[in-house]
């Protein structure tokens, strides 16, 4: 089975419709599948659902989606460095679903590995348990959250090989696998694409069975923010 495409629009194609989930991978603008993004914005779905930590910067990353109007309801755990984020969240145009960043995390996994729910004593007693089922368990309340069951993952690898076991760099690894692991169908850009048998078994993070839709390319590597000192004079 051959998981490799041309580009991210081919990669996408025929998985987009109005009113989709999408999980999107990546930690502020470290390790976001920049080219499938643009693919998206191209494409004109509209009325989007996005689970993802964050929503990029203004103009970049997702950001790009809430510029266009694409995005209907962010379900994140911070809101970041985002102006039109938060612009278009106090003004009513977006639906924003806040869930605790290891919440956010374990629902994805949870989802990825058939468990529908799971039990967690983060944010009970605070608005985040609002309607949600409580139970005691040892003397302690917990409260039931749902796995984030997506229509399609979008997230980017360091490398693949050519089956879709990947890869990931540093921080880039905190949820693009779990984002990875909750798609129906997940789309996986990669800086390399390498052939079968390169990659150490034990050096693989997401196994190719998660995998669908593998692309390679060029990134831009955006940094959210530049911190430097200035050179010591000689």
């Amino acid at each position: 089975m051959n998981k490799i495409y041309g580009s991210a629009e081919e990669a996408l194609d025929g998985l987009l419709f109005d009113g989709m989930l999408i999980a999107a991978g990546g930690f502020g603008l470290c390790g976001i599948p920049e080219m499938l993004i643009d693919a998206l914005v191209e494409s004109k779905v509209k009325d989007i659902t996005v689970a993802s930590n964050n929503c990029g910067v203004d103009g970049f990353g997702l950001g790009k989606l809430l510029d266009t109007k694409q995005i209907k309801k962010m379900m994140s755990s911070y809101v970041g460095e985002n102006a039109e984020f938060m612009r278009q969240y106090l003004s009513g145009e977006l639906e924003l679903e806040f869930n605790p960043q290891g919440t956010l995390a374990e629902r994805m996994r949870a989802a990825g590995h058939g468990i529908p729910g799971f039990y967690t004593k983060t944010g009970y007693g605070t608005q985040i348990a609002e309607g949600k089922e409580v139970k005691v368990f040892n003397g302690e309340h917990y409260i039931l959250e749902e796995g984030i069951f997506a229509d399609v993952s979008i997230v980017k690898a360091w490398k693949a090989d050519e089956t879709g076991n990947a890869i990931f760099r540093k921080t880039a690894r905190n949820f693009n696998p779990p984002a990875a692991m909750c798609g129906k169908v997940c789309v996986m850009e990669v800086e390399e694409i390498v052939p079968v048998g390169s990659l150490d078994p034990d050096c693989i993070h997401l196994p190719g069975i998660y995998v669908h839709r593998l692309i390679q390319g060029e990134h831009e590597k955006r940094i959210e923010k530049v911190t430097t000192r200035e050179k010591k004079e000689a």
